[in-house]
């Protein structure tokens, strides 16, 4: 984060000010007697998701390209497009553990952005094709709606438990009821998927139609690391929904495998950038790809 050039630097420190206040309020709000702290949460989110935008204009005029290539610009965005998903969704979810959980998640989307923080690098020219935007765009819109599902699915299996144990106090008014939760993870699974395939498609499309200029043939693309991951989550999607028609798979276990849908896409996401050699990376000069093919 320190390597981000002083403006930059500066926005995106106050992104995170805000949404670690929102964090600290999600907390505060879950007390009796700071219920009304709740009113505030949204505007804190909206608040924090304008200066992301604000610094992704500045890296835009910077590249003088949309800043979707590198993964700071895709968690950005990610978190950005969470944030968003939250603020709509609190119209109608208002009970004050959804707010709390949701919060927590998107502070721990940016801190993990404030890891991955690099200095804007000039995108390949296979960047700025229809193909690309549209890949990055639906991965993103995949990645936040998985989360959106895995959040439901925690909060589901929270207010499940907490029911068996008979602590219904814990619970009422405070997360929203168990049905509402269960259709909540599964409409994030079903337009998870829908966003993930065309992601997928677009970006197959993108590798044959410009792998030459990628300097990445469709083998290469097929074994990447984060490749495989992703096409394990779209399996593992795709899995939840035929077994809920065909088997009457379980909320609890459409839950879990939720969850584990999650934790591949963040290690996708992540993990792979840092244990892997991927090149799945639109962010590579001219220069760094000629001392990849010495």
């Amino acid at each position: 984060m320190l390597e981000l050039p002083i403006p930059e630097r500066i926005v995106f420190v106050s992104a995170v000010i805000v949404h670690l206040a929102a964090a600290i309020l999600g907390i505060l709000q879950l007390r009796p007697s700071c219920e009304k702290c709740r009113r505030f949460l949204s505007p804190l989110v909206f608040l924090a998701v304008g200066l992301e935008a604000g610094m992704l204009i500045l890296r835009a005029f910077e590249l003088r390209a949309i800043p979707l290539t590198g993964l700071f610009e895709s968690l950005i965005v990610l978190t950005m497009v969470f944030g968003l998903t939250y603020v709509f969704f609190s119209i109608t979810v208002r009970q004050v553990w959804f707010g709390s959980v949701m919060v927590w998640v998107i502070l721990a989307m940016i801190i993990l952005a404030g890891v991955a923080a690099e200095p804007a690098s000039k995108p390949v020219e296979a960047a700025a094709t229809p193909w690309a935007i549209a890949h990055g765009i639906m991965m993103i819109l995949g990645g936040a709606l998985t989360t959106f599902a895995t959040a439901s699915a925690f909060l589901y299996l929270l207010g499940k438990r907490k029911l068996k144990q008979k602590k219904v106090a814990q619970v009422l008014g405070k997360v929203p009821n168990i049905e509402k939760l269960e259709r909540m993870n599964l409409l994030g699974v079903k337009l998870g998927l829908l966003a993930l395939t065309l992601g997928l498609i677009s970006g197959f499309g993108l590798v044959v139609i410009k792998s030459r200029m990628l300097d990445v043939s469709i083998i290469d693309w097929l074994t990447d690391a984060k490749i495989v991951l992703i096409a394990a989550v779209w399996i593992l999607l795709t899995t939840i929904l035929v077994l809920r028609r065909v088997a009457k798979l379980r909320a609890a276990a459409t839950a879990y495998m939720t969850m584990t849908a999650f934790f591949l896409i963040l290690f996708a996401i992540a993990g792979t950038t840092v244990f892997c050699e991927s090149k799945h990376d639109f962010a590579r000069t001219e220069d760094t790809r000629v001392e990849q093919r010495e």
